[in-house]
């Protein structure tokens, strides 16, 4: 590839040499650190952490030192009393990306030390994200309804104390396991944009608070973690399996995004939209039916007919947001969750980094004009 040649969005530009994960879009393949994640989310005993110890120390936790992270991460849930008092000062109307994005910059006033060269405080810093990250959110959910944030309980794993937190009661277990299986889908994807955006952020050797603030603020657009919100609107919207063919119709001839469908790198189906379908199908019999499912699974196979042929297919936003609307969490928390899994990638990445650093810097091609004279106000 001639080094000055312009890539928009940087498509098929190698930024890095990782370890951590592997996808190959043509085939459906996304691997954590080797491991097919088809086979991570089916394992009974795997849970979130135990892939979050993977993707960020390169491998399969023993039992002790499984026992010890998860442990550390119940000992660091709880928040600052100042952090609260400052998401106390949120305008309830503000979207919970925003709020999480200023939580976890705060963290940094509170936990910096930029002392990047101690394996120590690198350890701390991935446990206190891991563990606080869930307890923001839940704590804006329910400071917005005007109630206390609701204390974690250190008897409840990572994602039976998140559910507690947010609805104030203890989960059903099949629920709770669903949700962790979520966590485990969302918890890494190559360099996606709020990695790279986490990378060049960490590439200037600032905090770990920083790196991940700066990647909240880049998952929280609708064309990165904000998708599947968008799909419950557009489910919603549709109201009837009647109407999915004229509205693809209608996408198609104003050459409008059709949300939830269609990646960057998977040109068949994304596996881990198969997963979660899988999941919701658990769930409905569990707990009852939702049917904006029955619209999804029709509005599926619509847009395979008509646009599989382009590689177009079901991506993770189109089936996640359906599980969390039937464990009852609002739509706008669903980027949020995605962030609560996303951490842990986005920490594996940044701990591979600070191995070989180097400053990201592009650069550009210039297309304006040159040699422009001056103009003073007063001529103008």
């Amino acid at each position: 590839m001639n080094a000055c040649e312009y890539m928009p969005g940087l498509e098929g530009i190698p930024a890095a040499r990782s370890k951590i994960s592997f996808v190959d879009g043509k085939q459906g393949i996304l691997e954590y650190r080797g491991i097919p994640v088809e086979e991570i989310a089916k394992a009974p005993s795997t849970t979130f952490l135990e892939t979050a110890y993977l993707l960020i120390w390169g491998k399969l936790p023993t039992r002790v030192e499984l026992h010890e992270f998860e442990s550390d991460i119940r000992y660091h849930r709880r928040v600052k009393y100042r952090i609260r008092d400052m998401m106390k000062c949120f305008p309830e109307s503000g979207h919970p990306m925003d709020a999480l994005q200023a939580s976890a910059a705060a963290l940094g006033l509170f936990y910096s030390r930029r002392a990047l060269d101690d394996p120590q405080y690198i350890r701390q810093a991935v446990v206190r994200l891991l563990a606080k990250i869930p307890t923001m959110v839940a704590a804006f959910q329910l400071i917005r309804e005007g109630n206390d944030p609701i204390q974690p309980n250190d008897d409840l794993d990572y994602s039976t104390n998140f559910l507690y937190m947010l609805t104030e009661r203890i989960p059903d277990p099949l629920a709770a396991r669903i949700f962790d299986i979520c966590l485990t889908l969302h918890a890494e994807h190559t360099i996606n944009a709020s990695t790279f955006s986490a990378m060049v952020t960490a590439s200037t050797l600032t905090d770990p608070y920083a790196v991940v603030a700066s990647a909240v603020g880049t998952l929280a657009g609708p064309l990165h973690g904000g998708a599947n919100e968008e799909v419950i609107a557009m489910l919603e919207d549709m109201g009837s399996p009647e109407n999915i063919r004229p509205y693809i119709d209608r996408c198609l001839a104003e050459k409008k995004r059709i949300m939830g469908f269609g990646h960057r790198v998977y040109k068949v189906k994304d596996p881990r939209a198969s997963i979660l379908q899988g999941l919701a199908e658990q769930l409905f019999n569990k707990i009852g039916h939702d049917r904006l499912y029955d619209i999804a699974v029709e509005m599926e196979h619509v847009v395979e007919e008509k646009l599989g042929h382009k590689g177009i297919y079901a991506n993770v936003d189109f089936y996640s947001g359906l599980v969390y609307r039937r464990l009852g969490i609002p739509t706008d928390l669903f980027t949020p969750i995605f962030a609560i899994a996303r951490v842990a990638g986005w920490l594996a990445h940044w701990k591979e980094q600070l191995a070989v650093n180097r400053i990201f810097r592009p650069t550009q091609q210039y297309i304006g004009q040159h040699g422009l004279p001056y103009v003073p106000v007063t001529e103008r």
